[in-house]
């Protein structure tokens, strides 16, 4: 009896993925787009006004199919060669002139690449925007109560979900069946096949922390200056709230005084007169005196300014600021200065130089992203909990 001949071969599947090859493709391309455009996302007013509920559209080039293009010029370096090509030759060159991209003079002639708009949800620019950031210089307190929250796939059953099916696992139980009866190969597959993912809730214990969201609304800041402090605080609180469980966050409004306010009142209120920044602080002191002690809560404090404080109280705010600093894991103060005014408040705080202490400086819309990336970037030798 002559011994069964076996064929080891490799089936093209690549068509039958096709669609899911297409759709990683379209969604690395939204990926990408969203990438390119993210700090102008991040103050899309349709975004901020709405409270996140409208969707953006992004530009996308077209995802046209590969194709052959043949050369119809005959040049000497297409097909056979005659010996005469050697290192460095060029081997053609793009006849579409400049004009057609539209950087020359007068109406071009030449097509151009089909751009259409992606409707992205406001997730989607959540999961790029938050895996960058982290609340720095996070440390153990006393009687932790928050958590991250986070899933592991950690294991394999033969229950489950059919969304959690695990298809190369299940093709090689089938295969593993089949060998043993005799019948090797794919097919048959039975639900003793069928093979799932499983995974578990991760909980990992966090310290307590209390941000501090400060914004000056006194008569200086114009709609400008409040449209961006708006939208970098609407970013901040979706990213805490977003990654962290329980954080608390307490808004101080402040012109000539200062008052904590709702979260209504602090993006939807308007105030005007002069400015006293050191009635902020004075008032962020008073709420972490009261009911946030330093040794059970980690404190970050965020100030938005036009910079436009009255002079003599430029050396009170200085005074109060390092207070804050003895007792805070980080203190970011950010200027809106448009027009490079200068900046009383800021030339006070130029001499300042403290570990937990940044600044930045925004002129345009575009700079809240570097601001979000300043503020909420990991500490250069910052203890890990």
């Amino acid at each position: 009896m002559s011994e069964p001949l076996f064929i080891v071969s490799k089936e093209d599947w690549s068509l039958h993925r096709k669609g899911h090859q297409d759709q990683l493709r379209h969604k690395q391309k939204v990926n990408d787009a969203i990438r390119q455009n993210l700090p102008d996302l991040l103050t899309e007013e349709s975004i901020v006004i709405s409270g996140g509920k409208q969707v953006v559209k992004v530009p996308i080039r077209s995802l046209d199919e590969y194709r052959f293009r043949f050369n119809h010029q005959k040049s000497k370096h297409v097909g056979q060669g005659d010996g005469d090509s050697v290192v460095g030759d060029v081997l053609g060159v793009d006849p579409t002139p400049s004009s057609s991209a539209g950087k020359g003079e007068g109406a071009g002639d030449q097509a151009g690449d089909d751009v259409y708009e992606a409707e992205i949800q406001l997730n989607d620019i959540e999961d790029i925007l938050f895996a960058e950031l982290e609340l720095p210089n996070l440390q153990r307190k006393e009687n932790d109560q928050f958590e991250i929250k986070d899933i592991r796939f950690n294991d394999i059953r033969n229950k489950g979900m059919m969304s959690n099916l695990d298809k190369k696992r299940t093709i090689l139980e089938n295969m593993r069946r089949n060998a043993l009866n005799h019948t090797p190969g794919i097919g048959g597959i039975s639900p003793d096949d069928l093979r799932y993912k499983t995974w578990e809730d991760i909980v990992k214990p966090e310290s307590n922390a209390v941000i501090l969201a400060i914004m000056d609304t006194s008569g200086s800041m114009g709609t400008f200056e409040k449209y961006v402090a708006r939208s970098f605080y609407f970013w901040m609180i979706r990213f805490l709230r977003r990654k962290y469980e329980n954080v608390e966050i307490v808004f101080i409004a402040h012109h000539t005084e200062a008052k904590e306010v709702s979260e209504q009142d602090f993006f939807h209120r308007g105030e005007s007169g002069g400015t006293i920044c050191s009635s902020a602080y004075r008032k962020a002191l008073e709420v972490i005196e009261d009911r946030y002690p330093p040794s059970r809560f980690n404190i970050y404090p965020f100030h938005f300014s036009d910079g436009d404080n009255l002079s003599s109280d430029n050396d009170r705010c200085l005074k109060l600021l390092e207070k804050l600093l003895e007792i805070t894991n980080l203190f970011g103060y950010g200027e809106i200065n448009q027009y490079n005014r200068n900046s009383t408040l800021m030339s006070a705080y130029r001499g300042l130089h403290h570990p937990h202490f940044r600044t930045c400086l925004i002129r345009e819309k575009s700079e809240v992203y570097g601001a979000l990336k300043s503020f909420f970037s990991k500490m250069e030798g910052a203890a890990p909990l």
